[in-house]
């Protein structure tokens, strides 16, 4: 593909696509493999977006793509008129990673789908009404996924009114603390938000269930606090409600474990999984305790789409592969290694006010001296990254923050390169200033 046809492609994409859908950059691609992707122009890149923590194997891994074809060959669709075995296989397979006690799974399309199922879930097993979720938070865009989100209130702007009884608390992000305390310091006051909700609010009684990334993602790839997140398991064991964990981001080892739930110890009532599940097919799932989905009589919730035997046969292979790959271990190593590289340049570097994460899930937060966020800067940092042969993305309210979420496939070796690049480009555009 030319250089004029790239052009065209890039004017065809803003003359069909209506701009409410961003692409992050204008990156016409041709093919990718692994971590590799190769622009239309020849230019080879390092893939540190991973899709948005979607292809966490990379991209087109062998044993996905044999896996698809095969299932292509027998039949694509069923649209629940038919048994088959992929979909039974996968959710095998899925009680056997997922923490103790998730059972029976719900499969759809994407990850905002998944939580609209988890919110309708909770709503008819405790036959409460009320949903907490947390200022930061991102769970999708549909209606009731939107209601939950806040990560900015630009996703929400011209849609109200959403979901009644839904409320938000303030999300443990350390770094930017709700209370001004220090993680050193932390007792948790933080957690009195959420108790202030329930005695102001709504009581206990009324709240069908609690709603929490382990670690928030586009809100700014912030591992919750062990004490917070042990202090909500505890509170909602309590009260009877539902504790719905959103690993749509964190999932299939991305931070360094198959699931983040698994970092705190915690077993949640109900569990929410997409992107990385099926290396880049549409699926998701909601997964939950024999009790629960027991209760959610037939025709209660649907889908046309949702567990496709083509995605379905992907996701199967994808876990058996991210097992026989060791790409779980690999995401741990690679991740503390990276994030060591992290911190030694934050020590060196005035504009990083922050460094945190998980396994491959790492944020790096940009400042100004005053501490206030810095997108200006790292839109230049990532812009140079580009420039020289890696793909990352932003993240957070200020779009502030730099993601790593390369493969979990990812060698020490290419990790290393892309730092070094990542460090040139914050070098370079100090000289800029």
């Amino acid at each position: 593909m030319g250089i004029k046809r790239k052009k065209n492609l890039v004017k065809d994409t803003k003359r069909l696509i209506t701009p409410a859908l961003v692409f992050h950059t204008d990156i016409v691609v041709k093919k990718a493999r692994g971590i590799y992707v190769e622009s239309a122009g020849g230019k080879r890149y390092m893939d540190f977006t991973s899709g948005l923590a979607t292809t966490n194997l990379g991209h087109c891994p062998p044993p996905v793509v044999a896996a698809a074809k095969r299932q292509l060959e027998r039949f694509i669709h069923s649209g629940c008129i038919f048994r088959y075995d992929s979909v039974i296989e996968l959710a095998q397979r899925l009680r056997e990673k997922t923490p103790e006690g998730i059972e029976m799974f719900f499969f759809s399309n994407s990850g905002a789908e998944a939580v609209e199922g988890a919110i309708k879930l909770a709503r008819f097993y405790t036959k409460r009404q009320g949903v907490i979720a947390f200022t930061g938070g991102f769970h999708g865009r549909t209606l009731g996924a939107l209601t939950l989100t806040a990560s900015s209130a630009r996703y929400r702007r011209n849609y109200h009114p959403l979901l009644p009884s839904v409320f938000h608390a303030p999300y443990p992000y350390c770094y930017r603390c709700p209370v001004g305390n220090r993680p050193e310091s932390c007792s948790t006051e933080c957690f009195g938000f959420l108790e202030w909700t329930l005695e102001h609010l709504i009581t206990p009684e009324e709240v069908a269930c609690v709603v929490i990334e382990p670690v928030l993602g586009e809100g700014g790839y912030a591992p919750a606090p062990l004490k917070y997140l042990k202090k909500l398991r505890e509170l909602s064991a309590r009260h009877g409600i539902l504790f719905v964990a959103d690993e749509v981001q964190t999932g299939f080892g991305r931070t360094g474990r198959w699931f983040a739930c698994e970092h705190y110890g915690i077993k949640p009532d109900i569990m929410v999984m997409a992107k990385a599940i099926a290396s880049g097919l549409p699926l998701s799932a909601v997964g939950s305790t024999r009790k629960i989905m027991e209760r959610w009589s037939p025709g209660a919730h649907g889908t046309t789409f949702g567990g496709n035997p083509v995605s379905c046969a992907a996701a199967c292979a994808t876990i058996d592969a991210i097992e026989k790959m060791g790409a779980v271990e690999n995401a741990r190593k690679v991740g503390e290694y990276a994030l060591g590289r992290l911190t030694a340049l934050k020590g060196r570097c005035r504009q990083i006010g922050d460094v945190r994460g998980l396994g491959l899930m790492l944020g790096v937060e940009f400042v100004k001296e005053d501490k206030t966020p810095d997108a200006e800067v790292l839109k230049n940092v990532l812009r140079g990254c580009e420039d020289r042969g890696v793909i990352m993305v932003e993240c957070g309210k200020y779009k502030n923050i730099a993601r790593f979420m390369p493969p979990l496939t990812v060698k020490k070796g290419e990790m290393e390169k892309a730092l070094d690049i990542f460090e040139e480009s914050i070098v370079r555009q100090r000289k800029t200033d």
